[in-house]
């Protein structure tokens, strides 16, 4: 991996069941959604029901574990919720998946059908190395209101990813900064998909190879590293 990545002891603390795997790809050929990650999306919305059987991802225990957490930061749950949960809520819903771009399709698709956390951000646009800590509350954050950038700042104690700059990710998974986020222009990430306990190592890396398999298969070109499943 040519990124360090590192979980604070205060996260590791907060929640010692925490996982994750890194996913490095570089020579992507991105851009607008296409029928093949349409494709994809809707497989997985269809995947995801089979997965519940009639319950509400909420009562899924992995679910359930990541609500705990977020309750043990101070963020109810309810309100926000982490970002498997939210996916599948709006695959679930009427309206079904957002399709926003081919990378990001195919990393939605591989949360919602293994109801995991995965995100995506643009590795030439990150500085430094990857950090899981508890914020000060002075991090600045990049996000986007009214068609305009704006910063804002996380809570004090918020759980957060950020790099040498700032936050790329608030509240854990929950929302992602507009500086590193994966763009048509993109042609190098960094995958990560974050279980909690009860989520196996195993079930981890199966998640891991599908979506090395469908970043392949949409970039054909591209060279891709998958690393350890890490808990620190």
């Amino acid at each position: 991996m040519s990124r360090p990545l590192h979980v604070s002891d205060e996260v590791h603390a907060l929640a010692p069941g925490f996982a994750y795997l890194p996913l490095e790809a570089h020579g992507l050929t991105n851009g607008p959604s296409d029928a093949a990650g349409s494709a994809l999306l809707d497989e997985a919305g269809r995947r995801l029901v089979e997965r519940l059987g009639g319950r509400p991802p909420q009562e899924a225990p992995h679910i359930a574990a990541w609500r705990a957490a977020y309750t043990a930061f101070g963020c109810k749950p309810s309100r926000t919720r982490n970002s498997a949960e939210a996916l599948a809520k709006r695959a679930l819903a009427d309206g079904g998946l957002p399709r926003i771009n081919r990378l990001v399709d195919v990393y939605n698709a591989i949360s919602v059908a293994h109801l995991l956390p995965v995100g995506g951000e643009d590795l030439d646009r990150i500085q430094g190395g990857m950090r899981l800590v508890r914020a000060t509350g002075e991090e600045p954050f990049v996000t986007a209101a009214g068609g305009a950038e704006v910063v804002e700042h996380p809570e004090p104690g918020e759980v957060v990813w950020c790099d040498d700059e700032g936050v790329t990710c608030r509240r854990w998974n929950w929302r992602q900064g507009v500086r590193t986020r994966l763009t048509e222009q993109s042609v190098n990430a960094l995958f990560l998909l974050e279980g909690m306990d009860p989520v196996t190592t195993a079930e981890l890396e199966t998640a891991g190879a599908e979506l090395a398999e469908a970043l392949h298969k949409a970039c054909p070109e591209a060279r891709i590293e998958i690393g350890d499943v890490r808990h620190r």
